[in-house]
């Protein structure tokens, strides 16, 4: 089983620039080109968030029409940027939005995906107007359940806010909410093989309550790479990159491995591919 995985496209209504500097249409216009084109090509595509920059409707008219060429299916949890009724509305043939878990009088979109060998669990970690993210109590239990219904099961959840800092000092000063419940909650369960997120713009990995999380790189910019604690918020429009996470059963052992797929400006932009010839293993 083959998972792709993209994340932050930062849509504008069409021929409006991400803040006066980014065509964040063309970049998704790649990236679905680019999967479609992946052999073998993904069984499903998960997006992890921010599909759109500020919520607009013609955003996500947008939206549809440049993800309506992708060929495998695709699964959405909602980021920070999304207009969650909007999104809705905009797809109304990903019925998965409309499963929701209400706390505090709050509809959070969650989901299971049960069809495929590796199962998928969607999070929804965004409370309306407000940056920062995390899972509340209700959707904690609504997860420990979830999980609990199938306990063997190898498992990948997705959400957008990363349970983690990044050392993007700009993108930590807000802590995600529940991080230690949910890590609690992550370890009773060791066949969750990856918890997968979105926000921060950056490649990024680390070891997460027995399990492995990470950060996909943005489709419509990504943040700058500086680890400074005091680094200003910006970005910069370095190459988007498709994440590949490959259920497989190598040298006998069961795993999901990860590669990051980068995405072309222009065919050819990365000259190749080349034949090794002449290889040699010195003595």
């Amino acid at each position: 089983m083959l998972i792709a995985q993209i994340s932050d496209f930062h849509l504008k209504p069409e021929g409006v620039l991400a803040y006066g500097a980014a065509d964040t249409a063309t970049p998704l216009r790649r990236a679905v080109n680019h999967i479609n084109a992946l052999n073998p090509r993904p069984d499903l595509v998960l997006a992890t968030g921010d599909l759109v920059d500020e919520g607009a409707s013609e955003s996500y008219t947008l939206l549809k029409r440049l993800l309506d060429p992708l060929k495998p299916p695709l699964f959405i949890v909602p980021g920070n940027h999304d207009h969650k009724t909007k999104l809705r509305n905009a797809l109304p043939d990903h019925h998965y939005l409309n499963q929701t878990v209400e706390e505090d009088g709050t509809p959070y979109i969650c989901f299971t995906i049960e069809e495929f060998p590796v199962r998928i669990i969607g999070l929804d970690t965004v409370t309306p107007g407000e940056h920062g993210g995390g899972l509340g109590p209700v959707r904690l239990d609504w997860l420990d359940r979830a999980l609990s219904d199938r306990p063997y099961a190898p498992t990948v959840i997705f959400m957008h806010h990363p349970p983690f800092a990044s050392a993007i000092g700009h993108m930590d000063i807000e802590f995600f909410a529940g991080r230690e419940e949910l890590a609690r909650i992550l370890r009773k369960y060791p066949t969750v093989e990856r918890v997968l997120c979105g926000h921060v713009h950056r490649p990024v990995f680390r070891r997460f309550a027995g399990t492995i999380a990470n950060i996909c790189p943005g489709i419509g910019m990504q943040l700058v790479l500086d680890l400074r604690k005091d680094a200003p918020s910006a970005f910069i429009l370095e190459p988007s990159a498709v994440m590949l996470h490959l259920w497989t059963d190598l040298w006998d052992e069961p795993s999901l491995l990860t590669h990051i797929s980068i995405i072309e400006n222009q065919p050819g932009q990365y000259s190749g591919p080349h034949p090794f010839f002449g290889v040699v293993s010195p003595r």
